[in-house]
C-alpha cells in the first residue's frame, strides 16, 4: 500500500471513522508533544540538580549559598529550591529563639517537605496525558473499526451479489482506525514508561540531597542547643 492508497482510504471512510481518526492524531500530537517537552525538562532538571549538589558540597558557608538563589529564586529549581526553603525555615526558627534542636530541624524538614511535593507535582505533571493516551487509543480506534466495519456491512444490503472486491474496501478503511490508534497507544506508553522511571530517579535524587542536608543542619542545631 502506498501512500495515495492510504489516503484515499481515509477519505472514502465514513464520517464518523474520519472524526476518530482526526481525534487519535491529534492524541497522537499531543502524545508526543508532552513526550518531548518531559524529556527535556527532566534531563535539565536532573543536570541541574547534580551541579548544585556538587556546588552544595563544596561549599563551605550555607548562608552565602542561600543568598545566591534567594537572589535569583524566578529562576532556580529542583535542589535548589528544596535546599533554600529548609535553609529559610532553619533560620527563621533560630531567628525567633527556638533552641530545641529537635524542634529546629522538624521545622526544617516540614518546609522541605513541601518543597520537594512542589517539586514532584512539576516533574509528574501532564505524565497522566501519555498513559490515557496509551490505555485509551487502541480502544477509540477499535470503535472505529466496529463502526466502520458496520458500515461496510450494511452497503451490502443494496448490492445483489455480495463479493470480497465489494466488502473490502470498507473493511480496509475500518481497520486503518485501529492501526492509527495502536501507531498514537504505542509510543504513548513507551514515553510514560521511561519519563516516570526518569522522575522516580530525579525524585529519589531530591530525597537523598535532603537527608544529607538534614544531617548537616542537625549538627548546626545541636550546636546551637548546647551553646544556648
Amino acid at each position: 500500500m502506498n501512500d495515495s492508497d492510504l489516503i484515499e482510504l481515509i477519505l472514502m471512510a465514513s464520517p464518523v471513522v474520519q472524526a476518530v481518526m482526526a481525534f487519535l492524531a491529534l492524541m497522537s500530537l499531543a502524545a508526543w508533544s508532552v513526550a518531548i517537552a518531559k524529556s527535556y525538562q527532566m534531563r535539565k532538571a536532573l543536570s541541574e540538580a547534580k551541579m548544585f549538589e556538587k556546588t552544595f558540597w563544596e561549599t563551605q558557608e550555607l548562608s552565602g549559598l542561600y543568598q545566591q538563589i534567594e537572589a535569583s529564586r524566578n529562576s532556580s529549581t529542583g535542589l535548589e529550591l528544596i535546599f533554600a526553603d529548609g535553609f529559610k525555615e532553619f533560620v527563621r526558627l533560630k531567628q525567633q529563639g527556638v533552641i530545641e534542636a529537635s524542634d529546629l530541624i522538624s521545622g526544617a524538614q516540614r518546609s522541605m517537605k513541601i518543597a520537594f511535593s512542589k517539586q514532584s507535582d512539576k516533574l509528574e505533571n501532564h505524565l497522566s496525558l501519555l498513559a490515557t493516551v496509551g490505555s485509551s487509543a487502541p480502544y477509540i480506534g477499535l470503535f472505529g473499526t466496529v463502526w466502520g466495519v458496520m458500515h461496510a456491512f450494511q452497503s451490502l444490503g443494496n448490492v445483489q451479489h455480495a463479493t470480497l472486491a465489494a466488502v473490502a474496501p470498507g473493511i480496509s478503511e475500518a481497520l486503518l482506525a485501529t492501526a492509527i490508534g495502536l501507531f498514537a497507544a504505542i509510543p504513548a506508553v513507551i514515553a510514560y514508561n521511561r519519563l516516570s522511571s526518569k522522575a522516580e530517579r530525579l525524585l529519589s535524587e531530591y530525597e537523598n540531597f535532603a537527608e544529607g542536608f538534614l544531617t548537616i543542619l542537625q549538627r548546626q542545631a545541636h550546636t546551637h542547643e548546647k551553646n544556648s
